[in-house]
């Protein structure tokens, strides 16, 4: 039996206020067919939410004159099942109902709920006609079967908004990703292998001096640029990669710059995606400017060149090495240097290399295999810098280089030299340090500030939820420091207080020097009263902890805007901007404030 509608129920109030052009055209098939099956006067797809019921397909009167029959609809919904009424006017609740009595006049009615497989209640789908009937299990099965098509479509297309949400936030991510490259001095680049098509930034063509629109995107193109002495090198390692030989593909190399000069690059890329015979399709790296490293080492090497002449005596270990078919290896020479390099003798590798397995450290020993199996079966030089640990020396850092030949009894023969690149690694480490920290406060500077705070947002943009306060610092009167006191003591007062807001960083927080005598804090997940805390008491510290110059002391303030920054905010130079407006307004106001915008 069917219960009749209630006047007041929020979803019957809506019927009518919909518009004649709200049906759905993904559904209308289905009506169509259903009509023809069933042999009814109509044939309706009702579909529901929290709030309303509204009809989404509808076939056999028009649909402007639906309104009149949806009420006939509205409890199918909420059944657990079909819900068959055979004869509309033998039913004690809808006997007299007037869309039974009059035109329309219908006298059956069925309908299937519309259910996902989690329960969640879409719609339902409905037959209605003018003269009494019966369903018999076959057909009532196939209403279920209409039923289940049209949770199928709408199901489908809910999947479908949720893919185009997520790659929405995917090219976000990779807005955002590109821009932080960019800033890096790296260049990226995407190859599409069966195609032989490769795609560079803006920021590769850069590197090499190119405008965006002056390089071709094919790959034959690309290998013309590489020097002619390292191409059979690019080539073979890519080559290794895609035969699934290496992990990825890294390589150091020359190239030529549209001014005809050479400059070295470092490029790393990796394979994303195979086909279904693991034949590589897609590969994506990136590609850094390493020409003044080279350089560098480079001059490492003269002076190592000019210290072995002036000594007569060759700097590190040179090798002959032998890799056996059955797997087993020796040293069927190895210098004097082999002392310094790996702290053993001679004899120790002359009939076994199982000892350099123990030397070589850990996280860089199956590296360290790889490679030479990669080398012996591609016969393509060998060239890999990894660390030792060494009881004398301890951790250090060694680069071999060798080349390979295959002998007649299917061994592998290395000639080749292992050197100590120890402080080159050093001063690679204190280049990067260089370019991101302030030399002055030894905090980051403003560029790496703001990979810092940019990497914060995204954090917080990925949750969708959380915040995190940031703090402007400036120094007050600190003109009149240097006026009065000399630049000297100027930067003694920088330092000084970096050291103090340094001393009052949580494990997670970000500090770095933005300005001259401006300072910036990022404390993750605080919020204003808990920024205002720390304001208050980095205040208190710089009073407590005044600079001593000589005899006489110094006092320092320092003026602090807060603001916070949130998932909403399209960048950090939003929050940036607010706390920077707070700052002006605490120095507007007297200095050695905190102000909150």
């Amino acid at each position: 039996m069917l219960a009749p509608a209630k006047p007041d129920d929020k979803r019957t109030q809506l019927h009518t206020e919909r518009s004649p052009d709200v049906a759905d055209e993904r559904f209308d098939g289905l009506t169509r067919l259903a009509r023809r099956h069933f042999s009814v006067a109509v044939t309706l797809i009702v579909r529901v939410d929290a709030e309303q019921q509204w009809l989404a397909s509808c076939d056999g009167i028009p649909f402007a004159q639906t309104p009149r029959v949806l009420s006939f609809c509205e409890q199918a919904t909420d059944s657990d099942d079909l819900l068959v009424v055979p004869d509309i006017l033998a039913d004690n609740c809808l006997h007299d109902h007037p869309h039974a009595i009059h035109p329309p006049c219908i006298r059956f009615y069925a309908g299937c709920p519309l259910r996902t497989s989690n329960g969640e209640t879409l719609g339902a789908f409905c037959l209605l006609d003018t003269t009494p009937r019966e369903l018999d299990d076959g057909q009532r099965e196939c209403l279920r079967d209409f039923a289940r098509l049209a949770t199928a479509i709408v199901e489908r297309d809910d999947v479908v908004a949720r893919l185009k949400e997520d790659e929405d936030a995917l090219r976000e991510r990779e807005k955002r990703m590109a821009l932080a490259i960019a800033g890096s001095g790296t260049g990226i680049w995407d190859r599409n292998i069966p195609t032989n098509e490769i795609h560079y930034s803006e920021g590769w063509k850069a590197i090499l001096g190119y405008a965006d629109w002056e390089l071709t995107n094919q790959i034959n193109d690309s290998y013309k640029r590489v020097h002619p002495d390292d191409l059979a090198y690019v080539q073979a390692t890519i080559q290794a990669h895609f035969d699934q030989k290496t992990p990825s593909y890294e390589v150091e190399h020359r190239i030529r710059c549209k001014d005809g000069s050479y400059k070295w690059i470092s490029s790393r890329g990796k394979v994303v995606s195979r086909d279904s015979e693991g034949k590589p399709l897609r590969m994506i790296g990136t590609t850094t400017d390493i020409t003044a490293m080279r350089a560098m080492s480079e001059r490492l090497q003269e002076t190592v060149d000019l210290i072995t002449s002036l000594t007569n005596e060759v700097p590190g270990l040179v090798f002959q090495y032998r890799l056996l078919p059955n797997g087993e290896s020796f040293f069927s020479y190895a210098s004097a240097g082999i002392k310094d390099i790996y702290e053993i003798t001679p004899e120790q590798v002359a009939t076994s290399a199982a000892v350099i397995n123990e030397i070589v450290h850990l996280d860089d020993l199956a590296a360290y295999r790889a490679s030479l199996e990669v080398s012996a079966a591609t016969l393509m030089p060998w060239h890999l810098e990894y660390r030792v640990q060494l009881p004398g020396q301890g951790l250090r850092w060694r680069q071999g280089d060798a080349q390979p030949r295959r002998l007649e009894d299917g061994s592998t023969l290395w000639h080749g030299f292992i050197t100590d690149v120890t402080e080159r690694k050093r001063i690679e480490v204190e280049l990067k340090e260089f370019a991101t920290i302030d030399f002055m406060t030894q905090l980051p500077n403003r560029r790496y500030f703001m990979v810092q705070i940019e990497a914060e947002l995204a954090r917080i943009q990925r949750a969708k939820e959380g915040f995190a306060a940031i703090l402007m610092c400036d120094l007050d009167h600190f003109k009149s420091i240097n006026d009065t006191w000399g630049h000297a003591v100027g930067d003694r007062a920088l330092r000084h207080f970096a050291t103090i807001l340094r001393g009052q960083l949580g494990e997670k927080d970000i500090a770095g020097r933005v300005g001259g005598e401006e300072f910036a804090v990022v404390l993750p997940d605080a919020d204003i009263t808990e920024a205002r805390a720390f304001a208050e008491r980095l205040q208190q510290r710089i009073v407590e902890a005044s600079l001593v110059e000589g005899d006489r002391r110094i006092a320092l303030t320092v003026s602090i805007g807060i603001a916070v920054m949130n998932a909403a905010d399209a960048s950090a130079d939003a929050p940036l901007s607010r706390s920077d407006t707070a700052l002006y307004r605490a120095k507007e106001r007297g200095r050695n404030r905190i102000e909150c915008h």
